[in-house]
């Protein structure tokens, strides 16, 4: 699943692309696509059609459009394979594009080849001084959120039992948008290991490590995001590059940037880690 600078990418495309611009007919062409908008796809789609669309957001991975003309928001789960791509309007549709709006001369397709994401109208509810979807309500604030507070994030690390790398990846406790690649290469920058406990961490490692998880997805922002493969591209279908920065996630058996010992690799929650044994010791 893209993780916050995927997500922050595809953002800023809508940003530039679609912000302003009306929805003029959707097209709703997988019903795995809208499974999440329970009142079904054409009250979605008579829902969307003659909305302009306001504003494009995000708090950690999850994405939404906001409308001039109607309180819900849209949410967009990209899960694992989901596109949210700009083309002109006699572009060929890709087999894929199971949700397409045309915005007039221009077509926003939802291309996702694993039916694993989609989108739904969800309700804006308050929450600390910030209005978000419901759906987004008990999600913590990420590093790129101006209200973010590091210190904060860093004690609420701290009060959580379960391996530090654990906590990193729920995304209601101390920050939100970290995902596997970035847990990583943040444990890794703030020289931690994956299975330490997060309680037992220092307040000044736990500060370090956010430091940490921001700095990370601030360079992998500036590179695009992180690209394995075709299905993670930005809304014109460009990939990122920073997988060419990365310090752990997916090196086993590389030497170690810091200090040349061989990167190792663990398994966890149906995943691996990637970690340097040298400079990331369990105590």
């Amino acid at each position: 699943m893209p993780e916050l600078p995927e997500v922050e990418v595809v953002r800023r495309g809508l940003a530039d692309h679609v912000v302003g611009r009306t929805l003029l007919s959707v097209d709703v062409n997988h019903p795995r696509s809208v499974r999440r908008h329970l009142a079904g796809a054409p009250d979605l789609v008579a829902r969307l059609t003659g909305s302009r669309v306001a504003g494009a957001h995000r708090r950690g991975k999850f994405l939404w459009l906001t409308f001039a003309d109607q309180d819900d928001a849209l949410m967009v789960h990209l899960g694992m394979s989901g596109q949210m791509l700009i083309r002109p309007s006699d572009t060929p549709r890709d087999k894929h594009a199971h949700i397409v709006a045309e915005l007039g001369g221009t077509q926003l397709s939802f291309v996702d080849q694993r039916t694993f994401g989609g989108w739904w109208l969800d309700p804006m509810v308050e929450v600390d001084g910030t209005v978000v979807p419901e759906s987004v309500a008990h999600i913590a604030r990420d590093p790129f959120d101006p209200a973010f507070d590091p210190k904060a994030a860093a004690a609420r690390l701290r009060s959580k039992r379960s391996e530090i790398k654990r906590v990193l990846l729920d995304q209601t406790a101390g920050l939100s948008g970290i995902g596997n690649i970035y847990a990583d290469e943040s444990l890794w920058r703030a020289k931690i290991h994956p299975s330490r406990a997060a309680g037992e961490l220092s307040a000044a490692a736990a500060r370090k490590l956010v430091d940490a998880a921001g700095e990370v997805m601030a360079e992998a922002l500036a590179a695009g995001g992180t690209s394995f493969d075709s299905l993670y591209v930005n809304v014109n279908g460009n990939s990122g590059y920073f997988s060419r920065s990365l310090n752990a996630y997916g090196r086993e058996e590389e030497p170690c940037g810091r200090c040349g010992a061989a990167i190792r690799r663990e398994k966890f929650m149906n995943r691996s880690s990637y970690y340097c044994p040298r400079c990331q010791r369990p105590i």
